[in-house]
């Protein structure tokens, strides 16, 4: 059996397999690809009437394969297996693409000014998005395949001479374990390599923004692009990463330290807010103003729950509204989310269902909860919760401390990739923290994040900076 036939053989039953033979002097030649992966056209012209009889001389740039489960792989990547009756050995040549979504402006990642561009699902596309951005040659990508059967391309890059070599060595080692079916998105990568698969918390982030990877290669971070998917995976990180935006950097550093000290504030709120009202309510009135104490109270006059199911109610409705406002089309989705809630919490304050101080306390808490940048941190913070209100509601004020000590405690025991999540906070680095609740000003940036342990600590010249600027 010839490589030919071994080819068809491999692919039969296979409706888009294409087996194209040419006849060209006195030598067959054979184009076997797969027409769904390769621009039909583009084989046709560009390598059926322009392939020489000796391979490399003449024609189209053909690269030798070295055994039949290259060539199978080839295909399947969609290229195109050139194969000569007169040789014994196969080539493979560029398919000519397949389509590709044009880049875009970021959908989940808003920004106000800075670039807009996103990432796309083509991996080569999303590389050069980066490279554009850091033209330097530290820049290193190591390219791997993952997936039994996807066969999907994943890329690792980092910046040779400041990442850690520890960091480095641990990111690789993990990728390295990945033994699955299937690698359809960063999350599946993001899932299998994380610290601890238990924890509410991310240890990954993913963007679309090819500007915040460029950042986080500039402070020594590794990213994971995963060929097919429109985000990057940003390892190891830190708690604070969580309430970073780009506008941060891009803005004076006086609104960005303001503005993300709002965001810090409405976690809290958010994590807090439902817990506390249903603590002080239940058990403890007397902490509340009187004034305050009496119009909780009439308002509550006619209501037949206790505040927990209130809460719960209230809660559930409000996250059912969000992911029916997600899942639905766009438009529908935002009219979904702003009238549902509207109708629905009028209409129970109406019934007696609720009481209004529970809905605006809800209101307040959804609103905060959206201040956070990451959308898997704003949902960590969602879930935690709804134990914080069962443990107000049975403990009252100490059930509350418990609760924020328990989340402390998860916070500063957890790790990302061998680095401690809480930090500068817990170890505490005040090196650090000119970039956490407050963001100093640029020319007091002058190192690289201490927790990396980077290899070139300076990011920064000042001597270059004129006296008096």
């Amino acid at each position: 059996m010839n490589g030919v036939e071994e080819l068809h053989a491999a692919f039969r039953d296979t409706s888009d397999f294409v087996s194209h033979p040419i006849q060209i002097g006195d030598d067959c030649v054979t184009l076997l690809y797969l027409n769904s992966l390769v621009d039909t056209t583009f084989a046709n012209e560009h390598i059926g009437q322009n392939i020489h009889p000796l391979p490399g001389q003449g024609g189209p740039i053909l690269t030798p394969l070295p055994d039949l489960h290259e060539a199978i792989t080839a295909i399947l990547s969609g290229n195109i297996v050139v194969f000569f009756e007169s040789s014994s050995t196969a080539y493979v040549a560029n398919g000519g693409g397949s389509e590709n979504r044009t880049i875009q402006a970021a959908e989940n990642e808003s920004i106000i000014r800075g670039p807009r561009d996103s990432f796309v699902e083509s991996l080569s596309v999303n590389l050069s998005l980066i490279r554009r951005r850091f033209p330097d040659t530290g820049l290193k990508v190591q390219m791997s395949i993952l997936g039994r059967r996807s066969k999907t391309k994943v890329a690792l890059v980092f910046v040779d001479g400041i990442v850690n070599p520890t960091i480095l060595q641990e990111v690789q080692s993990r990728l390295a374990t990945v033994d699955i079916d299937e690698v359809l998105d960063c999350g599946t990568i993001e899932q299998w390599i994380q610290d601890s698969w238990y924890s509410p918390f991310p240890q990954a982030q993913y963007t679309e923004l090819p500007v915040r990877v460029v950042s986080a290669l500039g402070e020594g971070r590794v990213v994971i692009i995963v060929d097919g998917s429109p985000s990057a995976l940003i390892v190891p990180i830190t708690f604070s990463m969580l309430f970073q935006a780009p506008d941060d950097y891009f803005e004076r550093w006086i609104f960005g330290s303001a503005i993300r000290a709002i965001r810090f504030l409405g976690a809290l709120i958010a994590l807090v807010l439902p817990s506390l009202y249903i603590a002080l309510v239940s058990f403890h009135p007397g902490m509340i103003p009187t004034q305050l104490t009496l119009s909780i109270a009439a308002s509550r006059a006619q209501v037949p729950f206790p505040s927990i199911l209130e809460a719960l109610m209230m809660e559930t409705t409000l996250e059912m509204l969000r992911e029916a406002g997600m899942r639905l089309p766009k438009v529908m989705g935002q009219t979904i989310g702003i009238v549902g809630g509207l109708v629905i919490g009028q209409s129970a304050v109406e019934a007696g269902i609720v009481s209004p101080v529970m809905v605006i306390v809800v209101g307040i808490t959804a609103i905060s909860s959206f201040l956070v940048p990451a959308y898997n941190g704003a949902i960590a913070i969602r879930l935690l919760r709804f134990p914080l209100m069962i443990l107000a509601s049975t403990l009252g004020l100490l059930g509350v401390i418990l609760g924020i000590l328990a989340v402390a405690a998860h916070l500063i025991s957890l790790k990302s990739f061998g680095i401690n999540y809480f930090s500068p906070f817990a170890p505490y680095r005040p090196s650090d923290w000119k970039d956490i609740i407050i963001r100093a000003p640029l020319t007091n940036q002058t190192e690289r994040p201490e927790i990396l342990h980077p290899l070139d600590r300076v990011r920064m010249n000042l001597r270059k900076r004129k006296k008096g600027w």
